[in-house]
């Protein structure tokens, strides 16, 4: 859902936006204003997705409103106006209705926003995590898929990356490895462990495991372990 706001200084024009809004199932129209200044204070305030800006406006332009504002939403401009088209889309608004505008013509421009919407939050919040990692075996670089393994175990100066058909030894250190591995998708219970969240399969007050093998948690990795469980 978009929290979206709607600034003109026509109290017609925003009921127009508040009418096709509604008719838009994932806008949340929170507030309408016709002062430039009270809406500053808003947007300061209340953490918003979406900007209906009008450009003609007697106080203050809706071209300089957005570029006063530190940290802008997305902005769909409404205005009556065709000559600002090009400056707006230098200020990189989503786009650019002009009054009198359609639903047809309202919705195509929200469903930008939306698509634009769910690109940003789906690259801030599920970062890329590679598929594979190569690991350096004697004079090999050895290809070795995440899902595939159960996970690893300190021996000595090596480290084996247990998988359910093979063991693979490498000379890294932990701290390599904890680099190496996706924090989303590994942790580590033991100063000589790091385990597949995915694999876990059991966990109790001492140990977790993975199918049959029993794997001890270290006092330093407890809160580590008990988040596998939230």
């Amino acid at each position: 859902m978009l929290k979206a706001v709607a600034l003109d200084d026509e109290p017609m024009a925003l009921e127009v936006i508040r009418q096709l809004s509604a008719k838009a199932s994932f806008i949340e129209l929170n507030a309408c204003f016709t002062n430039a200044f009270e809406a500053m204070t808003y947007l300061q305030r209340e953490k918003t997705d979406l900007l209906f800006l009008d450009i003609k406006m007697p106080d203050l332009s809706g071209i300089d409103f957005l570029r006063s504002l530190t940290n802008p939403p997305m902005v769909i401009f409404t205005t009556a106006y065709s000559e600002h088209a090009v400056q707006s889309f230098e200020l990189d608004a989503i786009d650019y209705l002009l009054k009198p505008f359609s639903l047809a013509r309202f919705l195509k421009a929200c469903n930008k926003a939306h698509e634009q919407y769910e690109l940003r939050h789906r690259s801030t919040s599920s970062p890329s995590i590679p598929s594979s990692v190569f690991i350096k075996s004697g004079y090999e670089q050895l290809r070795i898929e995440l899902n595939d393994i159960l996970y690893v175990e300190s021996s000595g100066n090596y480290m084996q990356f247990v998988t359910a058909k093979q063991k693979i030894t490498s000379r890294l250190t932990m701290s390599e490895v904890e680099t190496l591995l996706p924090s989303s998708a590994f942790v580590r219970v033991h100063r000589s462990y790091i385990v597949a969240r995915e694999r876990v399969t059991k966990i109790d007050k001492n140990s977790v495991w993975i199918k049959d093998t029993e794997i001890p948690i270290g006092a330093a990795y407890v809160n580590a372990v008990e988040k596998l469980v939230k």
